[in-house]
């Protein structure tokens, strides 16, 4: 059976105000129209919904129980109104962020903070991977954004550029025969490396890098964890190649060294990067806007 849910509507309306002419008025049509709909209603379900009286109505045992279910359908309606109004006014929600532990450490957080502080109805969730796995899940709809290294697909996404980060190698005093000086990548090579697995943005541009002077960038250990890269370095096991913000305490406190590269090291493009044509939530977008 097709449902007529301007049917149901109006029935709603005619056994909440026990009257057809009350619940014309609130609907904006005839009378005449409200007792149509409603015999057109019994009709079809094959039941007697009403006791018509001389001024009023009154629900039989059918149309009572008729009425408790579509009461109920009519409350949710409303509840669900007023949670698409919350949304819109941005007092629920939730916005989903996928993005990697180091961006996330050294340049997002203030901005969820921030968030955090002018919406705190809006729920924040973040899910930490490599550049490759955001793109993945941002693509199975697993995150609204994702916060990456550019450029991506612009036949699937649509990005816009959020910061510039540096990368760089640092090491330990035990390589101070480095310190001070400008250091060709052949030199480099001779040294043990300590880097991120392949599958990663930053892996990729310096592999790129090294081949595009005629090298190849073969690490002696390779890691997930940009914190555990630092931790390497710090206890001279190579040299690590990191962001510049995840070392810059240690080479304050003279733990570590930067080392100086003869050749200039690429810079990362990190952007904001979401599904091409599809609408973001008002929070969502309220979240980039801050970002931005």
């Amino acid at each position: 059976m097709d449902i007529n849910f301007e049917l149901y509507k109006i029935f709603f309306c005619c056994a909440d105000n026990q009257s057809f002419s009350k619940a014309a008025k609130k609907l904006f049509i005839s009378q005449s129209a409200v007792s149509q709909a409603i015999r057109q209603l019994e009709t079809r379900l094959g039941v007697t919904l009403f006791y018509r009286k001389s001024r009023t109505i009154q629900l039989t045992s059918e149309g009572e129980m008729l009425f408790s279910y579509v009461a109920q359908a009519y409350n949710f309606i409303k509840t669900a109104e007023s949670k698409l109004q919350e949304l819109e006014g941005l007092k629920a929600g939730e916005i989903r962020i996928g993005v990697s532990d180091s961006i996330c450490k050294y340049f997002v957080m203030p901005y969820i903070k921030k968030f955090g502080m002018l919406y705190p109805q809006i729920s924040i969730k973040v899910v930490n991977r490599t550049t490759p796995q955001l793109l993945e899940v941002l693509k199975n709809g697993l995150v609204d954004m994702v916060i990456s290294t550019l450029p991506v697909n612009p036949d699937i996404y649509a990005s816009v550029g959020f910061i510039t980060v540096e990368d760089i190698f640092v090491a330990s005093g035990k390589y101070a025969e480095l310190k001070n000086r400008r250091v060709p990548l052949r030199e480099l090579t001779m040294h043990p490396l300590v880097m991120l697995p392949p599958d990663s943005s930053t892996r990729k541009a310096i592999d790129s890098f090294f081949v595009s002077h005629g090298l190849t960038c073969s690490p002696e250990i390779e890691l997930e964890s940009l914190d555990l890269l630092v931790e390497f370095a710090l206890i001279g096991t190579g040299i690590a190649y990191v962001l510049k913000d995840s070392a810059m305490k240690y080479i304050e406190g003279g733990g570590l060294f930067r080392i100086e590269t003869a050749e200039k090291l690429p810079e990362r493009e990190v952007g904001i990067v979401t599904m091409k044509n599809v609408m973001l939530s008002k929070a969502v977008q309220t979240f980039m806007d801050i970002l931005l």
